[in-house]
């Protein structure tokens, strides 16, 4: 295993993009969390970032493309609101769901028709997808870079300390810029005949219907798997509870306007909805680095990123 420097250059790039052509997998910053990428047309590849993340089998994974223009290979039947949303916002944390081509296999769509695509905007992640295009690559499947339900990771440290001992030497960590979204991508159902938001992100409720001009569509009668939408996840060792009041021992998440209580141990004060979602992630991965049993988090209220923000701490503290 390889962990690069931050300033991440070509010919390491190169290099892990040979890796990803060989059947390695390389572990990578995109700007919403760190995914572990394989190649989206090797089986074996699959397979084996299935069982280092200990992953359902049927849960499906978000192919990651460096371009629009290779959504036609993964998908059928790309709608026009579907277009619209990529015109507006990608690159960036957007995934979108379409009805699969033949090219997309069972383990890439968990047994689903669909498929789930996206163009990342962190420089690095686009780097490195578009020279494994160059070496023939259609795509990098790339789940967040940790053991299935745990809490996804924000920086390169993060993944080697949740996955070095399942990798090996031929597999890759690209160390880069930390992300600047920090919660995973908005995933939005383009099948029907218009948009339905089945994990809240970045991209809001209002962005999207601004971009396509239709009302956002309920979730609740939907079917569909996507990746995050179990009960529990995004889930430290310690345990997590929601709002109360903070108790001698525990950890705090919450805006920096709340005071700490004497005897609580202050794991993030974020000044902003945008600073709450970079920080979410790295300070529930220190609430187990201290050893604590318990995180107490305040969540932020409003609408727009802060409803991502409620739903990850909501599964986090899930039974």
């Amino acid at each position: 295993m390889t962990i690069k420097a931050s300033d991440t250059t070509n010919a390491q790039l190169e290099l892990a993009a040979q890796a990803l052509s060989l059947g390695s997998l390389v572990a990578f910053p995109t700007e919403t969390v760190y995914g572990l990428g394989a190649d989206a047309e090797n089986s074996l590849a699959i397979a084996r970032m299935f069982e280092v993340k200990n992953r359902p089998a049927n849960h499906p994974v978000i192919i990651h493309l460096s371009s629009q223009d290779q959504v036609n290979y993964w998908a059928v039947q790309v709608s026009g609101f579907a277009k619209a949303l990529m015109r507006d916002y990608w690159p960036g944390p957007m995934t979108l769901i379409f009805s699969r081509s033949p090219n997309a296999n069972d383990l890439i769509t968990g047994g689903q028709d669909s498929v789930g695509l996206r163009v990342p905007s962190h420089p690095v992640a686009l780097a490195l997808i578009e020279k494994f295009r160059e070496l023939g690559g259609r795509g990098v499947v790339a789940p967040s870079a940790n053991r299935y339900g745990a809490v996804s990771p924000t920086d390169a440290e993060a993944v080697r300390a949740e996955l070095s001992e399942y990798l090996t030497d031929d597999d890759m960590i690209l160390d880069g810029a930390s992300p600047a979204v920090g919660v995973e991508s908005t995933i939005i159902d383009c099948t029907k005949d218009g948009p339905v938001v089945l994990r809240p992100g970045a991209i809001t409720v209002q962005m999207i219907e601004k971009s396509t001009g239709l009302s956002v569509m309920s979730s609740e009668d939907t079917l569909l798997r996507v990746s995050g939408s179990h009960k529990k996840h995004y889930s430290p060792e310690a345990q997590v509870l929601v709002d109360g009041n903070s108790q001698t021992g525990e950890g705090l998440i919450a805006g920096s306007h709340l005071k700490t209580p004497p005897g609580v141990i202050r794991l993030a004060s974020p000044t902003s909805v945008e600073e709450y979602a970079r920080m979410i992630y790295s300070a529930l991965r220190q609430a187990d680095t201290l050893g604590l049993e318990t995180v107490r988090v305040i969540p932020p209220v409003g609408d727009g990123l802060a409803i991502a923000i409620r739903d990850r701490i909501r599964r986090s503290a899930a039974e």
